[in-house]
Parts: C-alpha cells; sequence; structure tokens
C-alpha cells in the first residue's frame, strides 16, 4: 500500500468563480490527484544494465584488442637497441623479391577487408519541419469555442476540455485543420488526404530546397503515420507526387505512435548499411483531424486537447563524401517495447466508445507505464553513453544495493547512484506529450530548466505534433544557435505499444541559424515565462 501511495502525486487546482448551483458566485477549488512517474532511484533493474554492457561490448572488442597489440609490440620492440633492431629487420632477413611483395598484398588485402566491413557511418543532411499559415492557427478560448459550436459535446465535456486545456502547457498558437474549426466530418479519406498532402508536401519541398538534392536522388524512403493509412500509402503518395526513381525502397509505418520517428530512422539505417552510397528521406507526421473525436467519453477527449498540425523531413546519407556537408552523424539507436505487458499494451488504445464513435483512449496509468518504459531504455543506454566515471559509481552502487541492499526488514535499501546524463549530452530533446510528463521527466532525470527549455516551448508553440514533436525542438536550439561542433544531442520519444526510444547525434559542425525554420519569426520571443 505504502509503494502504490508513493506513485501519487496531489494538486490544489483553482476552478475560479462557481457560475450555477447552490455555490453560485464562490470561489470553488479541487484536489487532483495523479500518478507520477517511477523513482528511478529505487527502481533500476540490472538486466538493462547488463543488455547496454552486452551492447557496448559487441561494438567495442575490435577496438579494445588493439592498444593490447600496440603494448605487446611496444614491450618487444623496447628491449632492443637500435642496432639490434636494425639487425632483426634487414641483417639476418633473407628475404627474396616475391616474398616481400606476397607479404605487402597480404597486408593490403586485409586492410581493405577490414575497412570494406566497417559500418558507414549515418549522416543527417539536414531536415525541415513544416509550418502551417497562420489561417490554422488557433488559440485555447477559439478551440474552446468551436467545440461548443459543434454541439457535440455537453458542458460537462466542455469544462473537462477547459480544464485540460489550461494546465496543459500548450499556448495559442497552435495549428487546427480548418475541417475540425468548421465542425465538419474529419474522419473522411478525402479530409485525411487533403491534410498529409499539405504536411508532407509542405515538409518536403523545404528539405529538397535546403539540400538541393533531386527527389529522383533519393533511393530510400520511410513514412511513419500512425493513424491514417489508406491505399495506395503515404509513401506511395509522396512517390506520385515527386515523380520518384522506380527502384526506391519505400515504406509505410502505421500504428507505431509517437515514438515512430526513431523506428523509421533504424529502418532508414538499416536500409543504408545494406545499400552504400545511398540518400534515405524519413517523413513523421500524424494526422490530427482524421482522428480528432466527437464523443463524449473523457478518456478519449484528452488526445484533441494536445495534438496538433506537424511534420518533419529529413535527409540521411551514408555517402563518405557527404561527412563535411552534414549536420549530424549518427551514434547510436536503442528501442525498448513493453507490448507483452498487457496494461503497456492498451494504454493508449483506438477503439469504439460506447456510441460506436472512433478515437483514441488514454489510459491513466499512461504516465507510470511510460516511466517504467523510460527506465529501461535509459538504463540500456547508459553505457553507451556515459563516462567511465559515471558507469563506475552506478555499476559498483548497483551491485552493493542488490548484493548487500536488503540486509534487514528495518533498513532501507540503498539507493543506487543515478547516472548524471547531462555530463553524456549537450542538448536533450525530449518528447513534448504534455506539462505533466515533461514536470516528472524533468524531476526524475535531474535536468535543468534549460536542459528541458526545447521540450517546453515546442509543446507551447507548436503544441504535440506526435513523432514529428523531437524535430521540431531540435530546429529550436538551432534557431537559437545553440549546437556547436562536436555537441551530443539526445532525442528521447515513448509512444502506444507502448515503446521508449532514443537518438544520439553528434554534431559535425557548428549549426548556424537556418534561412529556413518554423522558428524564425518567434524565437526572440521565446522562452517564455509561464
Amino acid at each position: 500500500m505504502a509503494a502504490e501511495q508513493d506513485l501519487l502525486a496531489t494538486e490544489i487546482v483553482n476552478r475560479g468563480i462557481e457560475s450555477s448551483g447552490p455555490n453560485a458566485g464562490s470561489q470553488t477549488f479541487s484536489v487532483r490527484v495523479r500518478r507520477r512517474l517511477p523513482d528511478f532511484v529505487q527502481s533500476v533493474n540490472l538486466k538493462y544494465v547488463k543488455l547496454g554492457y552486452h551492447y557496448l561490448i559487441n561494438h567495442g572488442i575490435y577496438l579494445a584488442t588493439i592498444p593490447v597489440l600496440v603494448l605487446v609490440f611496444s614491450a618487444e620492440v623496447g628491449n632492443l637497441s637500435r642496432e639490434e633492431l636494425w639487425k632483426k629487420l634487414w641483417g639476418d632477413a633473407r628475404y627474396d623479391l616475391a616474398t616481400v611483395l606476397s607479404f605487402f598484398a597480404l597486408f593490403v588485402f586485409t586492410l581493405s577487408v577490414y575497412v570494406m566491413s566497417l559500418p558507414r557511418s549515418i549522416y543527417l543532411i539536414d531536415f525541415a519541419c513544416f509550418k502551417p499559415t497562420d489561417d490554422l492557427k488557433v488559440s485555447k478560448q477559439q478551440l474552446i469555442e468551436a467545440a461548443r459550436r459543434s454541439g457535440k459535446y455537453d458542458e460537462g465535456s466542455l469544462e473537462f476540455q477547459k480544464r485540460i486545456l489550461m494546465s496543459s502547457g500548450i499556448g495559442d498558437e497552435t495549428y487546427i485543420p480548418k475541417p475540425v474549426m468548421e465542425g465538419e466530418n474529419c474522419a473522411t479519406m478525402k479530409a485525411g488526404r487533403a491534410e498529409a498532402g499539405l504536411v508532407m508536401f509542405g515538409a518536403l519541398d523545404e528539405l529538397f530546397e535546403k539540400t538541393g538534392i533531386r527527389p529522383k536522388d533519393v533511393g530510400v524512403l520511410v513514412v511513419n503515420c500512425s493513424i491514417f493509412n489508406p491505399t495506395p500509402s503515404l509513401s506511395a503518395m509522396i512517390i506520385n507526387h515527386y515523380k520518384m526513381r522506380g527502384s526506391i525502397l519505400s515504406f509505410n509505418l502505421g500504428g507505431m505512435g509517437c515514438s515512430a520517428s526513431v523506428i523509421a530512422i533504424d529502418l532508414a539505417r538499416d536500409m543504408l548499411e545494406s545499400n552504400p552510397n545511398n540518400y534515405a528521406v524519413v517523413v513523421s507526421t500524424e494526422m490530427v483531424g482524421y482522428n480528432w473525436y466527437p464523443g463524449k467519453e473523457r478518456s478519449m477527449i484528452i488526445p484533441n486537447c494536445f495534438f496538433r498540425m506537424g511534420c518533419s523531413a529529413l535527409l540521411l546519407s551514408n555517402r563518405r563524401r557527404d561527412y563535411r556537408r552534414a549536420k549530424y552523424r549518427l551514434e547510436h539507436i536503442v528501442r525498448t517495447h513493453k507490448g507483452a505487458d498487457d496494461r503497456s499494451f492498451r494504454c493508449v488504445y483506438q477503439e469504439e466508445d460506447s456510441e460506436r464513435l472512433k478515437g483514441l483512449k488514454v489510459s491513466k496509468e499512461l504516465v507510470e507505464i511510460g516511466g517504467e518504459a523510460l527506465k529501461t531504455n535509459i538504463t540500456t543506454l547508459g553505457p553507451l553513453v556515459l563516462p567511465f566515471s559515471e558507469q563506475l559509481f552506478f555499476f559498483a552502487t548497483l551491485l552493493w544495493r542488490n548484493l548487500f541492499g536488503h540486509a534487514g526488514p528495518q533498513q532501507p535499501p540503498t539507493k543506487p547512484y543515478i547516472p548524471d546524463y547531462k555530463l553524456a549530452f549537450e542538448h536533450f530533446c525530449v518528447h513534448a506529450a504534455s506539462k505533466t510528463v515533461l514536470d516528472e521527466l524533468q524531476r526524475n532525470l535531474g535536468l535543468s530548466d534549460a536542459n528541458i527549455e526545447p521540450s517546453r516551448m515546442a509543446l507551447r508553440r507548436f503544441g504535440n505534433t506526435s513523432s514529428s514533436s523531437i524535430w521540431y525542438e531540435l530546429a529550436y536550439l538551432e534557431a537559437k544557435e545553440r549546437v556547436k561542433k562536436g555537441d551530443r544531442v539526445w532525442q528521447i520519444a515513448f509512444g502506444s505499444g507502448f515503446k521508449c526510444n532514443s537518438l544520439v547525434w553528434k554534431a559535425m559542425r557548428r549549426v548556424k541559424k537556418p534561412a529556413r525554420n518554423p522558428w524564425l519569426d518567434c524565437i526572440d520571443r521565446y522562452p517564455t515565462v509561464n
């Protein structure tokens, strides 16, 4: 029972002046009880640390042998004087020309095979985030008024939406499709394709303009959109619009949630590794209007309050000559899937309500489940990115806790040392799901206000743009000119399934303020003070 209470947080909410009922004209307050993220300090699982070290060893075993070989060779040569070394190399050698040439050819062949077997680096040349026109911009009050005019919601549902919006962390400049604001039926193929074309082509036009790449030069195309999956697919829609080449490798990912951009990049990386000297385009988006819920089930109304229009498009390359023009190099991808657990599987679930109206149902346990997935992901990622000192302290305290941390029933368990991830990364792009989620993540990861600023500002300016949100956050950092050469960027996203996925990039150069960026017309107004 005590453990369950530790996961609960309470807050007093001022609901304003009561307009009707026996308490009309009086100031009213309510106590809100919600689940918080699990305390990472008390719940680190050793098996995920082992998994992280397993990844590290798999990728570093060959490099680890090089210093050993160098030391052995140095010790052998160090015992010889210059005259003795010369005598061994030339005086005692009886090599003919054929032997020397054979040895040299074998050395060159072995070196060539080794170099060719190394995985090619994956570079992020550039990316673009779609910015809708001002006629699609809505404030929180305008959204409530549009919901009232539609006649689909009772007063209780409208009041619920207002409370959610006011505490969401979303500002008054986010974007909603016109059919939603005009009360039209949004769940049609025509409306879905219209919104898809608007956001995807807008982002891709900007990407091709910024990079100078022709659509026909693209060899791999990956599109992710969870809710709207028509036939022909969205990837086919892009190929048709830009008249891409017939040999393009195209993929369309559906139902993968808000972390799908990381999954799409992982797939694109695999395709590039098997297809050298190629370009890959990854498009991440979500159709807001197509999944707009017109019913009264409160757990299904929540997505209406958070999700907004958005789309990102990025260009990846494995061509070595793109080293100098690339902005970032892909360092690590770590993916975590909790779908084997029934609670995790159903915490974000698309279904019909009692009136057979389709929507996305969000469980009250979402924050807790998301915290468990996040804990697994960052524990696995730690050995790949943390400095050795942090890993040593973390592993030692974790080992001590597992061996001696539960010596007696009266003694509190030994707290493991939680690594400081600020030592591993200069920038953080955390999926901007909601203000509550960002508050809990900041507290548990020990992030500063500056670390979490890109996520909070992206949520305030653009809302929850689903899988593309981490790219609006990176665009914020670039607009502020904060990314320097060698900086490491951590993008972390989570979504239905339940999944938590991480991307780690390293900046190849200092990133100057781009000529085109969704933040350019307002960046001087941010960060804002709530």
